[in-house]
């Protein structure tokens, strides 16, 4: 207690720069889930992705992340078991963002695409329940995250799979896919502008102090939808059908077509990505500067100053630009064949899956969510189109990355004990 009252500056120093490292590694690993299927494509290139991202991530992250940023912080060691003792929170939390940010860089460095969100809540748990006690950890919420881990990959496959076979049905498998395309598409891109439109709105502005109620945010996310498909028509009407190109593949032009309407979904899944993701870097901060704030009071839940997400959402961006190739690279080319039809399906559907779980606080890894939307748009296609090996590559990865965390973050908790005292 005395130590967090006379060195309150300090800690929260290293706890920003444990925090903006950790934003870092969002960057340079997960942002490959939000543009990965982009550059696989061929819709964008990398350094086209990375602009579209840096601006869009930057967006959800500040905007729409703080409702998932009071489940990480507050929802998973029970603040009570240390009312006496803030300082072990304190350590546990800066051990926790050292932790998950020394992982994402080793998994960056290889290329591996491992989730964040597993990272962290394994890096909260092994302090808590080593370093402080089995009772610190809130179980019951343990449960509910990792159900989670299930119930999103299979749901962003099942509304992948739906939106292709949506795809094949009303254009692809047509006799004129082109001109059905036209039509459709439009409609897509109504869709995605709706579903990012309205977790702004009813989520989001909150925390830059306008608060809308949701007739009016409805309305005004139909309006933005319909500006957003009369932008994306106007552009469509630009593109015409290339005989030749159509006859060495039937659906070359239709392709082209969705190339213009994966540029939306591509800006909808860095949106999510960033609502969703900063809390991971955030969390564990917010937890920290309410502690030190409020000079050694711990408390379930406090006001979230709005600099924090600003310092989350430019390190997201940071690690972007500087370090986000590699993984970006192995998502969009290794897993399956994309196309921008498939592409599309793929990057809404992991869009909407993780856009409702950020409105709903629940904080899922939008690895899981776009490796299941993939697997989705695969399988409408058949099994033989996904690449089992590197697939099982990446679940290994996943298994890896929670006990690596919670290693971790036993370790440098252990150091702040020896370095700072009890």
């Amino acid at each position: 207690m005395e130590f967090i009252i006379a060195h309150g500056t300090l800690i929260l120093f290293l706890a920003c720069a444990f925090g903006f490292f950790m934003a870092w590694g969002i960057g340079a690993n997960d942002v490959a889930n939000a543009m990965g299927t982009s550059v696989g494509s061929g819709v964008l290139t990398v350094r086209q992705a990375i602009v579209v991202a840096m601006i869009f991530e930057f967006c959800g992250a500040y905007l729409a992340g703080g409702a998932v940023t009071e489940t990480v912080r507050s929802g998973i060691v029970d603040s009570g078991v240390m009312e006496n003792t803030p300082h072990l929170l304190v350590y546990g939390m800066m051990a926790s963002l050292l932790a998950s940010a020394l992982w994402l860089m080793i998994a960056s460095t290889m290329g591996w695409p491992v989730s964040t969100t597993h990272t962290v809540i394994g890096a909260i748990v092994g302090f808590a329940a080593v370093g402080i006690g089995v009772d610190a950890v809130q179980w019951s919420q343990i449960g509910n995250i990792v159900l989670s881990w299930v119930v999103s990959p299979l749901l962003a496959g099942t509304i992948s799979y739906l939106l292709f076979r949506s795809v094949q049905k009303l254009i692809l498998d047509t006799a004129d896919p082109f001109t059905r395309a036209k039509r459709y598409v439009p409609f897509y891109i109504f869709l995605t502008g709706f579903m990012v439109s309205m977790v702004t709105f009813t989520k989001g502005l909150k925390h830059v102090g306008l608060g809308l109620n949701m007739p009016t945010s409805i309305a005004l996310a139909v309006f933005t939808g319909l500006l957003v498909a009369g932008i994306g028509a106007a552009l469509l009407t630009r593109i015409q059908p290339s005989p030749e190109k159509d006859h060495r593949f039937r659906f070359a032009s239709t392709e082209r077509l969705f190339a213009i309407l994966m540029i939306f979904t591509a800006c909808a899944m860095a949106f999510a990505h960033g609502s969703n993701d900063v809390s991971n870097a955030v969390g564990p901060l917010a937890a920290i500067y309410s502690v030190v704030a409020s000079g050694g009071e711990v408390s379930a839940t406090s006001a979230i100053p709005s600099w924090i997400l600003l310092l989350g959402a430019i390190g997201i961006v940071a690690g972007l630009a500087i370090f986000g190739r590699r993984v970006m690279r192995t998502v969009g080319e290794k897993i399956t064949e994309l196309t921008p039809s498939r592409g599309f399906a793929a990057e809404l559907g992991a869009a909407s899956t993780v856009v409702l779980a950020s409105g709903t606080g629940l904080p899922v890894s939008t690895t899981h969510t776009l490796v299941g939307a993939i697997l989705g748009v695969g399988l409408a296609r058949s099994i033989s189109a996904l690449n089992l090996r590197v697939i099982s590559g990446i679940f290994t990865s996943w298994i890896v990355t929670l006990p690596a965390g919670a290693l971790f973050s036993i370790m440098f908790f252990f150091m702040f004990l020896g370095m700072f005292g009890h």
